[in-house]
């Protein structure tokens, strides 16, 4: 999924079409999925690369994380520790090959993601996350924060407008 040092949009986005054939995945699934595939294509699965192209796809809300309550299972079972992802408004989800298969291999029950609960977690995220990058005095986090501003709009029926406007004013220095 990774061509070279860092992971690429592609990759970003092949995640969250892994994702979205299960609605969700913990980050342990998706390793799982990624590795599956990485074997069906007779190759090795490198975890630390895996690890770090989900990282990439969470910071840039390829992947979101899943609040417990926006999550519905049949049957799941998962633990407290575990760390329900779901595909972020700024994914454009791809099947990687051999993706289709990923249903048969993996032991995943039915779920669902309630949409309302979800986007309320991710604008709550996107503020913190603008409030973190704006104290530090990060501009680049905070130019793809702007963006995703935007994505989270078009994603769900919520309003970023008043993240997007303080992450502006800060970029062009009031």
């Amino acid at each position: 999924m990774t061509g070279g040092s860092e992971p690429s949009v592609a990759a970003r986005d092949d995640l969250a079409g892994v994702v979205d054939l299960f609605a969700w995945l913990t980050r342990e699934e998706l390793s799982r999925a990624v590795s599956e595939l990485a074997f069906k294509r007779r190759t090795e699965a490198d975890r630390e690369a895996i690890d770090a192209a989900i990282e990439v796809a969470v910071a840039e809300y390829a992947l979101v994380p899943a609040p417990r309550e926006a999550l519905s299972t049949e049957g799941d079972g998962i633990g407290e520790a575990a760390d329900p992802l779901a595909v972020g408004p700024a994914a454009f989800p791809s099947l990687p090959a051999d993706a289709e298969d990923l249903p048969h291999i993996l032991d995943v029950p039915d779920r669902a993601v309630d949409r309302e609960t979800l986007s309320a977690a991710v604008l709550d995220r996107l503020s913190t996350d603008a409030v973190a990058a704006i104290t530090d005095g990060n501009a680049g986090r905070l130019e793809v924060l702007a963006d995703v501003t935007y994505d989270v709009e078009a994603w769900a029926p919520v309003d970023a407008g008043p993240i997007r406007e303080r992450i502006v004013a800060e970029l062009d220095g009031a």
